[in-house]
């Protein structure tokens, strides 16, 4: 049975731990040296830079998000223990956990630890998928030769480099497609390295809920649940004419999906064509203050992804999802191109004012299109907007500040209502 030690990439190893350096993170798996597709995901990628940069938060729970009327963006391990979640609402978040230090997010310190990260994926392979500042797809094959070792050992490689030189760790899930890649990343978090190999994928997937598939949401779950579908043998079930009937184009992936089988490649080479962040509700909410807490979160989120891909937008898209599942659309074209989430922010909140009031609300989301590189955005200046320059300027020196000297060398009076 092929293994690894996690920790000094020992390959020879009999028992629980390994018999050069003791560490009992070991992983043992029949297909370990043969499977290529790695998905790599940050443990609390923002409340774990904070951490890093404030050791006095080390054990302290941490919540990254916005002002007593904002939402989570994220929670570290300690906060999640408690019931924190990303895109709950500040006041719930701290009923759950009164104790803990709210964060503003420093975007710019995040989109720095994320392109150092990223350059070392690119010292592995050409092949690597962005997803967010914190995760990504890496196809590892044919590396081999190249680095003297198999994919296996350069992940772990990887994520070793990544608390030695970066202070933040990492979880690894490694497969044979994306699809059983992302779930594995997420099997054994924090500091996890999880293997789903061939021989075993029906078996794995039998008893596992179908909400696992990355991008059904609540109401892809609710239209599941249904059908009857609740599993992955539920799903397994249903013939593909059937499928394709009840859910459209999604059936037939759905088909696939149930067997295992993802054929898409690990593309970093593809022009990125939008960059968005959406979130659904648990409950249906009208909300003002709350909805506006949101645009604001996936904005900066939105903007945060722009900065670290050397990206900016022609085009602010706000997207609405009313109680009834009746889809609402919204764009706006910019003058010039932007990265900055105050900018984004403004737009998008322009968009939703023209929306109709009191209408209930079950999905939120924002995003950025009409992509082109960064270069020149934000700073040209705008003759219906004399303050935009000044603003860009004073959120991209803000940015450095707070990377730089702490969260609380700047506070933008937003964070304060």
């Amino acid at each position: 049975m092929p293994s690894l030690c996690r920790d000094c990439q020992e390959r020879a190893l009999q028992g629980a731990r390994c018999a050069r350096c003791g560490s009992p993170r070991i992983v043992a798996h029949a297909e370990l040296d043969t499977l290529t597709i790695a998905h790599m995901d940050c443990d609390a990628f923002f409340a774990s830079v904070e951490k890093r940069d404030n050791p006095a938060l080390a054990d302290r729970p941490v919540i990254i998000g916005g002002g007593r009327r904002g939402v989570v963006s994220t929670a570290c391990y300690v906060a999640r223990i408690k019931g924190v979640r990303s895109a709950m609402p500040m006041f719930k978040a701290l009923a759950l956990c009164p104790d803990a230090v709210v964060i503003k997010p420093r975007f710019e310190a995040y989109v720095e630890a994320s392109r150092a990260i990223r350059a070392m994926m690119d010292e592995m392979t050409p092949d690597v998928e962005p997803l967010s500042l914190d995760e990504a797809f890496m196809d590892l094959g044919g590396t081999a030769r190249l680095h003297g070792a198999p994919p296996a050992v350069m992940l772990a490689r990887l994520v070793k480099r990544m608390e030695d030189e970066l202070g933040l760790t990492g979880s690894i899930g490694l497969s044979h497609n994306k699809f059983l890649a992302k779930i594995a990343s997420d099997l054994d978090k924090p500091r996890g390295f999880a293997v789903i190999g061939k021989a075993e994928t029906l078996d794995f997937l039998a008893d596992k809920p179908v909400r696992m598939i990355w991008g059904v949401g609540a109401a892809g779950q609710a239209a599941l649940e249904a059908a009857g579908i609740r599993t992955f043998t539920d799903l397994a079930r249903w013939e593909q004419t059937d499928l394709v009937a009840r859910f459209g184009s999604m059936g037939l992936r759905l088909w696939h999906l149930a067997r295992g089988e993802d054929a898409r490649a690990v593309s970093g080479r593809s022009p990125v064509k939008s960059i968005s962040n959406e979130t659904t509700f648990s409950e249906d909410t009208a909300d003002p203050d709350l909805l506006e807490g949101h645009v604001w979160r996936m904005a900066e989120k939105v903007a945060g992804r722009a900065k670290a891909q050397g990206l900016a937008g022609r085009v602010v898209v706000l997207k609405l999802k009313k109680s009834d599942h009746g889809l609402i659309t919204r764009r706006h074209a910019l003058r010039d191109a932007t990265q900055i989430a105050d900018r984004v922010f403004r737009e998008a909140m322009a968009l939703f004012r023209a929306v109709p009031d009191g209408q209930s609300y079950r999905l939120l989301g924002v995003g950025l299109s009409d992509l082109v590189p960064e270069d020149g955005g934000d700073l040209s200046g705008d003759l219906l907007d004399p303050g935009a320059v000044r603003r860009a300027r004073a959120e991209r020196a803000t940015d450095a500040i707070r990377a730089r000297f702490g969260e609380t060398a700047i506070v933008k009076g937003r964070a304060l209502r």
